[in-house]
């Protein structure tokens, strides 16, 4: 690995930040390019995460910032622009320095979702989804999934004002096409858990899985464990399956693309 003055970085913060796998992968791939570029882990509290990206605009050698949980919301109100699906989420999961030294943000976690669910021979469009989970990577799962042509999607998301917002938020853009759902999985093709039941042994499921019929596609964005319970239990009730790690290997081919593109 190349790694010396000259190294160019991109910071990923998170709070916690211990389960993050990613830096390794994008450093490599960066590498791999031809890129003399590092992608460090750096662990921030919501609280500080203002400061931080105050004093890390200073370094000059500082490319990016990829955002992960709980700071892809917090990180859209530091960008001066932004792609517009993360306009319409107001939030991002990356952010690249432009020429005058300002922030641009988007958010790929659902393009990547979708993109693995297709490497899976499973195409959205037309189908009826299940999505749990209404935090960042949820929302991006929602509009994603709209975007490529579901025919309803049901929100099912514990916290009342959150599941509130992101159906108000969706059905703004594609109305009639988004309703309240419930843990039951039943009258939908595609089951998408992305809230974080499963990634401690005590946690409930996020869904039925009484209910998983062989027909259904169930994906998770949990990387880990690598296959959560839920994932276990769709595969023993013979669905097809997308997991977290397949999925976050689609975002980063997407984040190497925004990264290492020259942009105006």
């Amino acid at each position: 690995m190349q790694l010396n003055g000259a190294s160019r970085l991109t910071l990923i913060l998170g709070d916690p930040i211990a389960q993050v796998k990613s830096p390794a992968g994008m450093t490599a791939a960066m590498q791999a390019r031809g890129h003399n570029a590092l992608v460090v882990p750096v662990h921030v509290s919501p609280a500080n995460l203002g400061a931080l990206l105050a004093g890390a605009a200073l370094a000059q050698n500082l490319d990016g910032i990829i955002a992960t949980i709980p700071h892809k919301f917090a990180c859209f109100a530091h960008c001066a622009s932004t792609s517009p699906r993360a306009q319409t989420l107001g939030a991002v999961n990356i952010m690249r320095r432009t020429p005058a030294g300002a922030w641009h943000g988007d958010m790929l976690d659902g393009e990547g979702f979708v993109a693995a669910m297709r490497a899976k021979g499973r195409d959205p469009a037309g189908e009826t989804a299940l999505l749990v989970g209404a935090g960042g990577a949820g929302s991006a799962i929602g509009l994603a999934l709209l975007q490529a042509g579901v025919a309803r999607l049901a929100v099912h998301e514990p916290d009342a004002t959150r599941r509130a917002a992101l159906i108000a938020k969706l059905a703004a853009q594609h109305p009639g096409r988004v309703v309240e759902g419930s843990a039951n999985p039943r009258g939908h093709g595609l089951i998408l858990n992305a809230s974080p039941a499963g990634m401690r042994a005590a946690d409930p499921l996020p869904v039925d899985i009484t209910a998983l019929e062989p027909s259904l596609y169930v994906g998770c964005v949990i990387t880990a464990p690598e296959v959560p319970p839920l994932i276990a239990a769709a595969r023993a009730r013979g669905c097809s399956t997308g997991t977290g790690t397949e999925m976050y290997a689609e975002v980063q081919k997407l984040m190497l693309e925004f990264l290492l593109t020259p942009h105006a």
